[in-house]
Formats: structure tokens, sequence, C-alpha cells
């Protein structure tokens, strides 16, 4: 009996993106990168764009310039779909308000919250904190009105009003009609376990 060998992938590995990411991100010049390894630029060029294949030993060469692992060029982003439907209810304490979490519980750099709120929807009439550096409230319908301490701001459909996480605060859902909020926490002040 003959060993049957699975067919290698037609789809050519695209690690050019990454690597210009990388390069990018660490504020390096093509020509900085081809110094530091001795290719030329036209031929990183042509490897960004993924035009061309590199050597193992090149990719290692490129990966100890740019301080990046090798096995990162091949791993799987971590993308996570959270539909609407199948995101949980958590509850902040607000009144009349439908909240669902729409990142990840994991998530800790960053923490997404969809409001469905009542016409007399509210955070309550305290003041309130939450435990992170921002916090961004973006009306997608409706109008809120956001009290602090010294003044309130009133936040339109389309606008959204960022403020410094541990702001004392609350909302009111203003005009006697439904609203929609997304409130973007950075980082996570919690899983969502509440």
């Amino acid at each position: 009996m003959r060993a049957i060998h699975p067919s290698a992938d037609e789809t050519a590995l695209a690690i050019g993106a990454k690597l210009r990411a990388v390069r990018t991100s660490q504020g390096m010049s093509l020509s900085q990168v081809a110094t530091s390894t001795g290719l030329s630029k036209g031929f990183l060029s042509r490897l960004e764009r993924d035009e061309t294949s590199p050597s193992v030993s090149t990719l290692v060469q490129l990966c100890q310039v740019l301080s990046l692992p090798v096995g990162a060029l091949f791993a799987e982003p971590d993308v996570q779909l959270i539909s609407y439907a199948d995101a949980p209810r958590i509850n902040l304490g607000g009144f009349g308000a439908d909240e669902r979490m729409l990142s990840p519980r994991s998530q800790e750099g960053v923490q997404v919250l969809r409001s469905e709120l009542e016409p007399d929807a509210h955070g309550g009439s305290e003041l309130y904190t939450i435990s992170c550096d921002v916090e961004v409230l973006h009306v997608v319908e409706g109008t809120l009105s956001v009290r602090f301490a010294d003044r309130t701001v009133v936040v339109r459909a389309g606008d959204a009003l960022t403020l410094p996480g541990r702001e004392p605060h609350t909302w009111r859902v203003e005009e006697d009609r439904p609203a929609v909020a997304i409130w973007v926490l950075v980082p996570a002040p919690w899983s969502g376990s509440a």
C-alpha cells in the first residue's frame, strides 16, 4: 500500500505585510534594514510585497534584525467575531438599558459595550466612576446627556465623547425616545462576568 501525503497548498504564504508592519512600527526604513542585513533595498521591497520568497536563513536574519520571533510570521492572528445576538448581556447598574459586551472577555486592552436604551434610561442619580484610563461614548441613535460634577454635556447621534476613565459622571437618555450607544473602555476594567 502506497503512503498518501498531503499536497502543498498552492497559495503562497504572505509574510511580506507582517514584515513591513513590524519594520514600520519600529520606525526602521528599508535602507536601515538593508544595511543591517546586507540585503538590497530592492529585494526587501519585493519581499514586503510578497513578490519573492526568502530563504530560511534570510528570514531568520530579518527576524533577528527586527527582534521578531520567526514563528510570529506564521502564526494565525487572534481574530474573534462576536455577533450581537451572541454577545453576553451585562449589567453595569444603569436603568432601562440592555447592555452587551461586544469584545471578547479575554481581551484586556479594550472593552466594547453596546447599550440599547429605553426613552427613560439613565445611569443612576449618583455620579460613578469606571476603573479604566479612557472612556469613549459614541451615540449611534438618539441623544444622551452626560453629567459631571461641574457641567453636563449633550451627546447626539454621530457624536463621541472622550473622558478620563475615573472621572465621576452619570448619563441620561434625552428627548423621550430610545437611544443606542457604544462605550469603549481602555483598558478593559472587568471580565464582564457580572
